[in-house]
């Protein structure tokens, strides 16, 4: 009997938000989310990120791809220490900052090895954390 009178009233309340919520077919984002931040642009430089590489492509290919834009004094894909494929991105250091912007215009989304690369200016690498509470390193006897 108690059953019944406690599935009555709560018929009678109506679904309950929650519930409404959890059922419903069209999502409402929240009203205070922050919308997402674009990433600031690097100062140009001549060192070149670029991005999206395929696992199968090396530094000479990249360099062989970017030096059709200017002198390209340097050109590296960071590879796995274990397999040795790309990790999918790599760096190249023009000569000049001319031809830095060659290279950004004329490789941005372009295909290198069948995939689609993205080429921008290169940020600077942060400094590391200063250690905390000036503890000796982990595994140490002393």
């Amino acid at each position: 009997m108690a059953f019944t009178l406690r599935a009555a009233a709560a018929a009678a309340a109506g679904p309950t938000r929650g519930l409404r919520r959890l059922f419903s077919t069209s999502f409402i984002p929240p009203m205070n989310s922050p919308a997402p931040q674009a990433r600031e642009k690097a100062e140009p430089s001549t060192n070149l990120f670029v991005s999206g590489l395929s696992k199968r492509t090396t530094s000479e290919k990249l360099q062989e791809a970017f030096s059709q834009f200017g002198e390209v004094v340097h050109a590296r894909v960071v590879t796995d220490r274990v397999s040795g494929y790309s990790k999918g991105f790599g760096f190249v250091r023009y000569a000049t900052l001319e031809d830095a912007g060659k290279g950004i215009d004329g490789m941005d989304g372009k295909f290198l090895d069948g995939w689609v690369i993205f080429a921008e200016y290169a940020r600077p690498r942060q400094p590391p954390p200063p250690p905390e509470n000036n503890m000796s390193p982990p595994y140490s006897r002393y």
